[in-house]
């Protein structure tokens, strides 16, 4: 449905409706999503993305990608090309081209000299200390500059030679000239254009001036008439320069709508702090699984779906909040559950013989690759005397009655195979169990049990003789604290969880050798876990991805 009776949902769709009811912009719904190129997109850019393409999607509209390449001494062609990867990922594509604030450079700069030309903007030479301290602060009006009241025929010939490179850097740039008693402290002549005199990842050595975010922002809104700028709310004190700057510009009328960014418990949505992680050597990189980027996410494991989910079920809010990560989690779950195949790895293997199963004898054993799809088949499995089962599944006294898996004198069933009898343990001179002992009831074959024996406890095991080595890498949240950058008397590098990353070797089922990069599986009674681009062939790498259980409640 694209219409304006399409129901509103939120109050950034109220707004749509009334403006396509009273017929504004032709009808026309026209949405961006302008990422700076300093870095990976992150979790709380997934809301921002999720908002602006499915608005414009709801009403038939168009959702721009454009970056924001004003600051050549941060951005990389790198960063361009993996925030293009991540939409797409995500589930999105752009209306045309990936578009650039570079590209809107002549144009810019023509918008800049109007603005001079009006009397509307200045060349100041003041240092940035000095331009701060006119700033004055809340309550307190600031200074005007000593070179606000040039003409604007000396401001264009003063910023014409800032164009030609013919001052230093920091020694000049153009403000706006509004009001220094403004109670909007950003309208108190705010700093346009600055001069840098260094190379631009897509337009070289063109330009040695390059626009500050305000400026850049809202006249390419305008250049590519944008009806709706669909920002989150750290930006909404920009929002009068931003009008302020169409009025006297006289341009397009794009409209800034602010929506409250999203925070996830153990996450950090700062690139800044995101690249401190990298730079420190904390993570592996940008993609690292224990980062909140979409990369890492991905890397990770986490579905895209399970993400966009997640993003329009925490909804459209006009306050900052504080999602939990056990949501996150869930939406993740939801959806591995339907889709992935289950098989068995044993993670802290102990050897398990079954004492009266025939040496040198094996058979192969059917098993259901996901009971939540019943298009997924089975596969065979190898079974014969000598097991591997997970070591916390013995135990040599059981604490209660309730304990249903292996100890001494107890039965449980394999998965898709047989019930067994536990009938004593080896252990080392420690005291650490180092076989199991075990009898099998011949007659007790999964799908063909008439054995009569009862047990209420089923463990997954392989089959050691062709059990596979597996590189598991089991994560925990990067931090140990909820919210790590709320501590005002603390760094949040303090919160790095030290047990971030384990890395173990276990024992899998042979198909596990061939698992493929993004491959997911769940392994049972374990979690989900994802092979890693780490992999080699035959010899693939597990992220654990996410746990069985959740303490969600939502």
């Amino acid at each position: 449905m694209s219409t304006a009776t399409s129901k509103a949902d939120n109050f950034i769709e109220e707004i749509i409706v009334e403006d396509l009811e009273n017929g504004k912009h032709d009808g026309r719904i026209h949405t961006r999503f302008p990422p700076e190129p300093n870095g990976y997109l992150h979790i709380g850019h997934a809301k921002a993305i999720v908002i602006n393409f499915e608005t414009a999607k709801k009403y038939g509209g168009k959702t721009n990608l454009r970056m924001d390449d004003t600051n050549p001494s941060t951005e990389e062609t790198l960063f361009v090309d993996n925030i293009q990867n991540d939409i797409r990922w995500l589930g999105y594509e752009w209306e045309g081209e990936t578009r650039y604030a570079s590209d809107y450079f002549d144009e810019l700069y023509a918008l800049a000299l109007k603005l001079i030309d009006k009397g509307y903007a200045y060349v100041d030479e003041s240092s940035a200390a000095d331009i701060e301290k006119q700033k004055g602060d809340i309550g307190v009006p600031g200074t005007n500059s000593p070179f606000r009241d040039r003409s604007p025929e000396e401001n264009r010939d003063l910023f014409e030679r800032m164009r030609a490179g013919e001052f230093p850097d920091g020694s000049r740039v153009l403000r706006a000239k509004i009001d220094m008693a403004h109670p909007n402290l950003l309208l108190r002549d705010p700093v346009l254009y600055r001069i840098k005199h260094e190379a631009h990842h897509r337009t070289g050595g063109k330009w040695c001036i390059y626009p500050l975010y305000d400026f850049a922002h809202g006249q390419s809104d305008s250049i590519e008439e944008i009806t709706h700028s669909l920002c989150s709310l750290e930006f909404r004190h920009h929002r009068d320069l931003y009008n302020w700057l169409i009025e006297a510009l006289e341009i397009f009328p794009s409209r800034q709508i602010e929506f409250a960014r999203m925070n996830v418990d153990y996450f950090i949505t700062s690139k800044r702090k995101l690249k401190l992680l990298v730079d420190e050597g904390i993570v592996t990189g940008w993609d690292d699984p224990r980062m909140s980027t979409l990369a890492g996410l991905r890397r990770k494991g986490y579905p895209a779906e399970a993400i966009r989910n997640f993003c329009m079920d925490t909804g459209v809010t006009r306050r900052d909040n504080q999602q939990s990560l056990d949501l996150l989690e869930f939406k993740v779950r939801e959806v591995l559950n339907r889709d992935a195949h289950r098989y068995m790895a044993v993670l802290d293997p102990v050897k398990l013989v079954i004492t009266n199963y025939p040496e040198g004898q094996s058979e192969m054993l059917e098993s259901e690759n996901n009971p939540e799809d019943e298009r997924a088949g089975t596969r065979q499995l190898p079974f014969s005397r000598e097991l591997y089962v997970e070591r916390s599944d013995f135990r040599k006294e059981p604490q209660n009655r309730k304990y249903y898996r292996l100890a001494p004198d107890k039965d449980v069933r394999l998965k898709s195979a047989y019930v067994i009898h536990c009938d004593g343990h080896e252990e080392d001179a420690d005291g650490n169990v180092t076989q199991i002992n075990c009898t099998y009831y011949p007659d007790s074959k999964s799908g063909d049990d008439t054995s009569g024996v009862k047990v209420k406890g089923t463990l997954h095991w392989v089959n050691a003789e062709t059990a596979v080595d597996l590189d598991v890498r089991m994560y925990e949240p990067l931090f140990t604290d909820p919210t790590p950058m709320d501590h005002e008397d603390r760094d949040f590098m303090e919160f790095v969880n030290p047990n971030s990353l384990v890395s173990i070797r276990a024992k899998g089922e042979p198909a596990l050798a061939e698992a493929q990069v993004g491959q997911q599986f769940q392994f049972l009674r374990q979690g989900y876990f994802t092979v890693d681009p780490d992999s080699t062939e035959g010899h693939p790498v597990f992220n654990l991805t996410v746990g069985l259980k959740s303490s969600w409640k939502g």
